[in-house]
């Protein structure tokens, strides 16, 4: 089931289209403030004391298992039923946001939250907290991108919950709470971070134009957003995700020129596509690290998340009412999905071969396939906008708790898988 490379180059053919509903649908839902956290429960005191007995174990695995674990391929596999259901709920985790809180929301089935990622040559270890916060003891990490990366950052806040929660130090650093979000966990010294920078390079507004939905914007692709760049390097975790604000009329500039266009339906100006701002984007990225002088952190790509649009888009009916994950061999990855999957991937491998060479640590969080197969897992019209008597169906982001879990469970495997490639005496 999982994408090949040589299958995409095979299928995709050169499209032109403007997807412009996919990034008027994320700015129309702009996230409302997270909020602060209460006193730890009994509950959760409970779950806690749980929590810190498997670490025990799981701190002592067998080399056997840590040799399954450098063969296995987690991200080929299935979605198989899992009757024990999430690891928490709306009433276990108070910091849930009402755009992806589905539960709080009405949404009255519960079948998408009994689904459990099955890898086929190995199983998925579920999401440890207390071993989480062991490998992280003293460290940091950032979520460097747009608002599908946040929401896998909201359900992190959530899974760790189970064992401790953090202090709220977002207005220390900055008056922009709305989009940058900083979190200390103190008996662990750990920060956690998001980076607002959803296209990942430098944008400001297209002169002689009103900022808009749909306005064009100008892209500086050799020019690393600022709001990322200048901070990153005493990170230890480092999370890339982008892809739907791409989709908006945009200029492409490199060297302090233009070079192209997407969707700008200007004359003399060539029409790149958007995924040629996606792949530059990613790649000046990628060489911002690498270039970095002292940058020692593990870099981590999460691959594009394909939305679920039924019947039209957000804004022309079109909704995601399903209640079960597709079965294999029903959904193909549409060809602009491919598209931004391929260009984002060839330059996360060129990276990471020049990384090799330094001495830096790249992972590919695979996700693009598999999550395809999850259109059950948005909120849809069990989210909130900022104004809640407007209902807009939301098929980006993912219902939280939901499918979006899963990518941490991942993001805990990676670490591990990278505490045994770089240390000697493992922490398994």
């Amino acid at each position: 089931m999982k994408l090949r490379l040589n299958e995409i180059l095979h299928h995709i053919h050169i499209k032109r289209a403007l997807l412009i509903p996919f990034f008027l649908f994320l700015v129309l839902i702009p996230l409302p403030f997270i909020k602060n956290y209460s006193h730890q429960s009994s509950s959760s005191s409970s779950s806690s004391s749980s929590e810190m007995r498997k670490t025990s174990s799981d701190l002592q695995k067998s080399s056997s298992d840590e040799m399954m674990m450098k063969r296995c391929d987690v991200f080929s596999g299935k979605w198989v039923p899992n009757p024990r259901g999430p690891y928490y709920d709306d009433r276990t985790c108070n910091s849930i946001i009402d755009q992806q809180n589905c539960i709080k929301s009405g949404r009255p089935d519960r079948e998408y939250l009994k689904w459990r990622w099955r890898p086929d040559e190995c199983e998925l270890p579920l999401f440890n907290a207390a071993l989480f916060l062991k490998l992280v003891r003293g460290k940091s990490m950032a979520f460097v991108g747009d608002s599908v990366g946040r929401n896998q950052m909201e359900s992190l806040l959530c899974l760790i919950s189970r064992v401790a929660h953090p202090e709220d130090i977002s207005l220390r650093e900055t008056s922009d709470t709305r989009y940058f979000r900083r979190y200390f966990y103190a008996k662990y010294n750990f920060t956690l971070t998001v980076l607002w920078a959803p296209y990942l390079v430098t944008t400001r507004d297209a002169k002689d134009t009103v900022h808009s939905y749909n306005s064009l914007m100008n892209l500086y692709l050799d020019e690393p957003d600022k709001a990322w760049a200048n901070e990153i390097k005493t990170y230890n975790y480092v999370i890339f995700s982008a892809g739907h604000w791409f989709f908006r009329p945009i200029l492409y500039y490199e060297k302090g020129h233009i070079v192209g266009c997407t969707s700008c339906n200007m004359n003399n100006i060539t029409d790149l596509t958007s995924y040629y701002g996606y792949k530059m984007a990613f790649r000046t990225a990628f060489r911002t690290l690498l270039n970095l002088e002292g940058y020692k952190g593990v870099t981590i790509l999460r691959t594009f998340s394909p939305p679920h649009f039924e019947n039209g888009q957000w804004n022309t009916g079109g909704s995601c009412p399903r209640t079960k994950p597709f079965k294999e061999g029903e959904v193909k990855l549409k060809w602009y999905a491919q598209e931004m999957y391929l260009s984002q991937v060839v330059e996360f491998r060129a990276a990471e071969r020049e990384g090799r060479k330094k001495g830096l640590r790249f992972w590919l969080m695979d996700i693009t396939e598999l999550m395809l197969m999850r259109p059950d897992g948005h909120p849809s019209k069990y989210g909130r906008s900022r104004d809640n008597n407007v209902t807009v169906n939301d098929c980006v982001h993912w219902c939280v708790p939901g499918p979006v879990d899963t990518w941490n469970e991942f993001l805990l495997y990676i670490m591990r898988m990278d505490s045994l490639k770089s240390s000697s005496s493992s922490v398994l």
